[in-house]
């Protein structure tokens, strides 16, 4: 049995400085070791593979010599993330990029495209409906990296840039995050901290919102700044921000706290977005200006905006039905993983073979289950690595290590049901299906080896004990606590790529210590998940996501990691700062904002 240590050096400070370097190292070599390329250029980051390497190699060795992790321990938690790190997440991206794959080989996308840039000519307003609202529908349904997937991939399709795409869509994806994957996050916090989930959803409803506000300006500005633009440029779309923002927050405001809605939040406040925000530039408001991309600029005389009138005499070439036909496959996509988010759905699925057996005996390590749901108990994992107060009460049982081939149900396997059945609806041949999967295989092999390795050193650091090491030191923070509890939730997105896993990796520490402070627990627990989703954008496994979606040159993908990482950390940063600073007004001033429990 591995007992966690959270002071192996009977020192706070050095402990903690300990078990921070294999993040450091991590952070240092996907964005700031110096080295040349080829052609003899300088960059700040190395290969993405390589950093990834290194920052597991780092981590098994602060694990296993300073805080005393047997290796075959250590070697099974890695094993363990990165198996786990397949179906939750790599799964899914593969599917996603084959979908998109196939309408680009078919044509569909040029359709697709064409009926969004007929929306709205302008390229801030794009942003807002592809990365924001879209990119929400696609959280809310599946998460786990599909939204930057998909909606990068979009806006790379439209004439973004691939670093504008990545960045922008990371940017995106934080104010939906804590209902993804039909409220995912949400059920696992109030299964980690008994708390109930109607009221935790509220309470989450009860912060995110001002975020939801803020979100659309930001993406703007920082687009508008990325093309050399002005503030009076960004300013220029402030209806249309204040309509897409605003619908999603009030929507948000209230379907986090109704319990037939509370864990499709994402979804209704998406598609509500969508659609007011498509309706009031349709028949409202447009700017009078459109806005170009750099690359559009020079056929403009070097103009950042022409006169937006220009826009209304393109004709539009396709007929309704083609346009329709065209979006089918996406539509399709929603479908299926709003389905595979159903709780009865995925129960049915897994109890597919329930009556057909396995056997296991050529394993040699302890396999259970059915052929629809086989779980294998992790060796030397399962059940012999022990938390310790104050991250768990006492008496707690040891951590669970068991990893479920759930293939059925995974939500991966929607996204690939959907791209399959995209494929049939529209026709593709034998050649055009060999080709759409060569192409996708030949784009995502880096980047699965990449999210692989990140995925078990998330694992390895939550075995190990790390993490909560470096969770605990913001729980020294007394009156400021609700400010740090923010970024607790932020540093666990950080370390394990998903608001999920860092809900139930710190969900129980919040609420030990709001009695320990006497703070009121829904708030506390809420505000892990609310400052968990401004990590998003800066776990790594994240920006791999954008850099696959975007990228179609392997050597610039390899590459992009850095810069995304440096562009997007400061955004980060104050994004997690706000909500600390919305949790800190509503633990002592506007105290009448946090819901209260149901009488058990």
């Amino acid at each position: 049995m591995y007992f966690q240590n959270y002071n192996p050096f009977d020192n706070v400070f050095l402990s903690t400085l300990v078990a921070a370097i294999p993040i450091a190292a991590l952070l240092y070599f996907i964005a700031l070791h110096p080295h040349r390329d080829k052609a003899g250029n300088k960059h700040l980051g190395i290969s993405a593979p390589y950093a990834a390497f290194y920052g597991v190699l780092v981590a098994f060795i602060v694990s296993c010599l300073a805080f005393k992790m047997p290796l075959a321990s250590a070697v099974s938690a890695f094993a363990y993330g990165s198996l786990s790190g397949f179906l939750g997440i790599i799964w899914i991206v593969l599917g996603a990029m084959f979908l998109y794959t196939m309408t680009v080989i078919t044509g569909k996308f040029e359709i697709v495209k064409e009926s969004i840039i007929h929306i709205s000519f302008d390229r801030r307003l794009q942003v807002l409906l592809i990365a924001f609202s879209f990119g929400a529908i696609i959280e809310g349904t599946s998460g786990f990296g599909t939204p930057v997937a998909i909606a990068g991939a979009v806006m790379v399709g439209l004439g973004f840039s691939p670093f504008q795409s990545a960045v922008l869509n990371l940017l995106a994806n934080t104010a939906p995050v804590a209902w993804g994957a039909i409220g995912t996050p949400i059920v696992t916090l109030a299964a980690v901290s008994g708390l109930d989930q109607v009221t935790l959803s509220a309470m989450a409803g009860r912060q995110l919102p001002f975020c939801s506000v803020i979100v659309p300006f930001w993406l703007v500005a920082t687009f508008v700044k990325m093309e050399k633009g002005t503030w009076k440029e960004a300013f220029e779309v402030w209806p249309a921000c204040l309509v897409s923002g605003g619908s999603f927050a009030v929507m948000q405001w209230f379907a986090s706290a109704y319990p037939p809605t509370h864990l499709m939040t994402d979804v209704v406040s998406g598609v509500f977005s969508v659609i007011c925000t498509a309706l009031f530039l349709t028949f409202v408001w447009h700017p009078k200006k459109r806005f170009l991309l750099q690359s559009e600029r020079a056929a403009a005389g070097g103009a950042h905006e022409v006169d937006a009138s220009t826009a209304k005499t393109w004709k539009y070439p396709y007929t309704v039905g083609q346009t329709v036909y065209a979006w089918v496959p996406w539509a399709i996509l929603i479908l299926c993983c709003a389905l595979w988010g159903v709780k009865g759905w995925k129960t049915g699925l897994n109890n597919v073979f329930k009556d057909t057996k396995i056997d296991s005996s050529f394993l040699g390590s302890k396999l259970a289950g059915t052929a629809s749901l086989p779980t294998w108990e992790m060796p030397a994992l399962h059940l012999k690595v022990q938390r310790t107060p104050p991250v768990v009460k006492a008496g707690e049982k040891p951590e669970k290590a068991v990893f479920g081939m759930n293939y059925l149900s995974a939500a991966g396997t929607g996204v690939f049901f959907a791209a399959i059945l995209s494929g049939l609806v529209l026709g593709m041949s034998g050649a055009q299906w060999k080709e759409a999967t060569l192409r996708t295989a030949k784009r995502m092999k880096t980047p699965v080896l990449v999210i692989t390795q990140v995925l078990g050193l998330g694992y390895l650091t939550r075995y190990s004990g790390t993490d909560a090491v470096l969770g605990l030191a913001f729980t020294n923070a007394g009156f400021m606590y609700p400010f740090f509890a923010a970024y607790l939730g932020w540093l666990g997105v950080f370390l394990t790529g998903s608001d999920t896993a860092s809900n139930a990796l710190f969900g129980s520490l919040q609420r030990i210590t709001a009695q320990q402070l006497h703070l009121n627990e829904i708030l506390i627990v809420a505000t892990n998940s609310t400052g968990g989703v401004m990590g998003k954008m800066i776990d790594a496994q994240s920006i791999m996501v954008a850099c696959a979606a975007c990228y179609e040159d392997p050597q610039e993908r390899n590459h992009a990691l850095g810069p995304i990482f440096r562009t997007v950390w400061w955004h980060s940063i104050a994004g997690a700062a706000v909500i600390g600073i919305i949790a800190m007004l509503q633990a002592y001033v506007f105290t009448g904002m946090i819901p209260i429990p149901p009488l058990k």
